[in-house]
């Protein structure tokens, strides 16, 4: 069993993450998705890998999956900055508050979400909104782009504590998201 790398993931109930190691197995995931979201949080703009902003690489994986971004925080100013308009705006409680509706029409009025992925979202606050939608929208799945294990998500990377192999996931994320159909 592999154990969450800050002790505040604490896994609720006995459904755990699926680990996935391959971030080109994350991109199939995410290509079968028929309304995904991504939701970004303030740590995109702390925290980098390979001298490049969380921010930057939500941004290409938002473009290159054809998906929505959600900005949490203070984060939309910066989207904008970088020349991305989100689709939406909201408090993490509130997106999460929202998300829990399954007759809610998401963040372009087309239907609710069916896979929601979480990136620079402190990792407390992560932990508990994804307990609370693990608990509360069974109509969802939840995918985390943070390089540590999430036990409340869906799927969710291992422990990850060097760039490298960080870095070679989401290479192979985004490689595998640009690949067409085949």
């Amino acid at each position: 069993m592999a154990m969450p790398y800050h002790k505040v993931n604490v896994p609720t109930g006995i459904k755990m993450a699926r680990i996935i190691e391959d971030g080109g197995q994350y991109a199939e995931l995410i290509k079968k998705a028929q309304r995904p979201l991504l939701i970004v949080g303030p740590r995109c703009l702390a925290d980098s890998l390979d001298e490049k902003l969380l921010l930057d690489w939500a941004i290409t994986i938002a473009r290159d999956a054809g998906m929505p971004i959600c900005a949490t925080a203070h984060t939309k100013k910066m989207l904008l900055e970088r020349g991305y308009t989100p689709e939406s705006s909201y408090d993490f409680i509130e997106i999460l508050n929202a998300l829990k509706n399954p007759d809610w029409k998401g963040v372009k009025g087309e239907g609710n979400h069916d896979l929601v992925l979480f990136i620079g979202i402190r990792s407390d606050l992560a932990s508990a909104g994804l307990s609370t939608l693990k608990h509360y929208a069974p109509h969802l799945k939840t995918m985390t782009l943070d390089r540590y294990y999430f036990p409340n998500s869906n799927y969710s990377m291992p422990n990850f504590p060097k760039d490298p192999k960080w870095l070679e996931f989401m290479n192979a994320l985004i490689n595998n998201l640009n690949k067409k159909a085949e």
